[in-house]
């Protein structure tokens, strides 16, 4: 059984490729199978591996970066998900395209547990970040999902369909939290007045919330060999 864990953190990085040489050659002779990449604003990666070097990995990443272990999102899988370990620099740890964004000043963070809430307001317009191809497999029960083919499409759309004055209130979600966090940013420093996003992703969301008081529907699309995970891959 493989230990699944999907992680981020957006934080400034003075030596990116420093970083990522450590961590390869921390992890290139160990059963470690998936991708991280550094850039100069963080971490993102999904990994996976046995329990005891999932736990290796968490530890050298809380020293090294400052990541919690309580924002990782963690799952199993009985077959190997990722066929090889990658580690690379980047510029972005997700593409944005925009040099308009700091991602360290995001919106406000939901936890899974007070989601619901949140969606019940009627006022809250809820915006699926994801691909089309994601969305169309699942997503929470009443979202909007905008047409994207890329994430780099997000701030197209918001500047020809969203207005700050008409949406006042708006929540975002993704599948691990990494790209609603930098779009909220976005959206905020547009002068949005009311930004949040789920913190954790629907992964996180999954994760924590049992199914019979879920909102979600459908499965969720991850990129690894699982194709597609639900509430049955978590623990409830």
């Amino acid at each position: 059984m493989y230990t699944v864990a999907a992680y981020y953190r957006f934080f400034a990085v003075a030596d990116p490729s420093a970083l990522r040489d450590e961590l390869r050659a921390a992890f290139v002779d160990t059963d470690l199978l998936g991708t991280t990449l550094v850039a100069p604003e963080g971490i993102n990666g999904t990994m996976a591996g046995s329990a005891e070097t999932i736990d290796r990995l968490l530890r050298f990443l809380a020293e090294r970066t400052g990541l919690d272990r309580a924002e990782v999102k963690f799952s199993t899988s009985e077959k190997a998900p990722f066929r090889r370990l990658k580690i690379k620099r980047k510029r972005e740890i997700i593409t944005f395209n925009t040099s308009a964004v700091d991602p360290t000043r995001p919106g406000q963070y939901v936890a899974p547990e007070d989601w619901n809430a949140l969606l019940a307001d009627p006022e809250v317009l809820l915006l699926d970040t994801r691909n089309s191809y994601e969305s169309e497999i699942g997503t929470f029960h009443g979202a909007v999902a905008p047409p994207l083919n890329t994430f780099s499409d997000f701030a197209e759309y918001v500047r020809e369909n969203l207005e700050p004055e008409k949406h006042r209130k708006v929540a975002m979600f993704c599948t691990g939290g990494i790209r609603c966090e930098k779009a909220s940013a976005y959206m905020l420093q547009h002068g949005f007045p009311e930004v949040y996003h789920l913190k954790g992703g629907i992964l996180k969301y999954l994760e924590d919330v049992p199914a019979e008081q879920s909102q979600w529907k459908g499965e969720c699309y991850v990129f690894d060999e699982r194709v597609a995970v639900g509430h049955k891959d978590y623990k409830g």
